[in-house]
């Protein structure tokens, strides 16, 4: 299938590595012109130059830390400002992993702050202009742990659920806008961040990494990791025309594959 995203600028958060890294690079092949956002410049302008080579076109980066909501929303006003956006990716860093007699009241709302008070506000104010336009797209990179809680991410479990009901919701006030909003739960991906959730894991019922991963690798249908241009894929299809019928829609992926529930 042939995507064509000329003519639109796509926001694309934690883009400096892993499923982000993988989503701007679809994004910029299918025509898309990108702001990368992530915590790390040096990495950023790299990727920026990259894309700029390759595809032609320019691109900018934003550098943000996702830990300080009062500096982001001061940031993102201003950048949406002068940079309206027509293809939002919401996606952060992870919170720290753990289990609910381990976490306080603080690391639930630094959780909170991370995952959900940062999508809502980025896609405020990415929202007039696509209202105005009458074309959108949102897309919220979640976690299976939505439906399959995992008790060793409490943090994740809690607030990626709140994130995407409330997504759910703001598809159908959205729709009439032509805006569509998605929610893909993440499932196994070869990523660094997973790398790290195996090695606590190990730790703390200790076993070897391999082990950990052999166990969540028979859970997975295609009995393998996916990979994150997979993921690029899928999030380039729901940014496209062809998947205005999806508004709403909470897409599992895992293994590279859509999975049914």
């Amino acid at each position: 299938m042939h995507i064509s995203l000329e003519g639109k600028h796509a926001l694309v958060g934690g883009s400096s590595k892993g499923i982000g890294r993988a989503i701007a690079l679809q994004l910029a092949s299918s025509g898309a012109e990108l702001t990368l956002a992530a915590r790390s410049e040096s990495v950023l302008k790299e990727l920026c130059d990259a894309l700029e080579q390759t595809t032609g076109k320019s691109h900018r980066y934003l550098v943000v830390d996702y830990t300080d909501l009062h500096a982001y929303k001061s940031l993102i006003h201003s950048y949406v400002r002068k940079h309206p956006v027509d293809i939002l990716v919401n996606n952060t860093q992870g919170p720290p992993a753990g289990t609910s007699l381990e976490k306080t009241n603080e690391d639930y709302q630094k959780a909170f702050d991370l995952l959900f008070q940062t999508a809502v506000y980025t896609t405020e104010q990415a929202m007039p202009h696509m209202q105005k336009s009458g074309w959108g797209r949102i897309i919220n990179v979640a976690s299976v742990s939505v439906r399959e809680p995992l008790n060793y991410l409490v943090l994740s479990n809690s607030i990626r659920a709140a994130l995407v009901s409330w997504a759910k919701t703001l598809a159908g006030d959205v729709g009439p806008f032509g805006i569509t909003v998605n929610s893909i739960l993440t499932g196994y991906f070869n990523t660094e961040r997973l790398s790290a959730l195996n090695q606590k894991k190990a730790e703390t019922l200790g076993v070897s990494p391999d082990e950990v991963t052999g166990k969540l690798l028979e859970q997975v249908p295609a009995r393998r990791l996916g990979r994150p241009e997979e993921y690029g894929y899928l999030a380039a299809f729901l940014a496209s025309e062809q998947a205005a019928y999806l508004n709403g829609a909470t897409i599992p992926l895992d293994g590279g594959l859509l999975r049914s529930y």
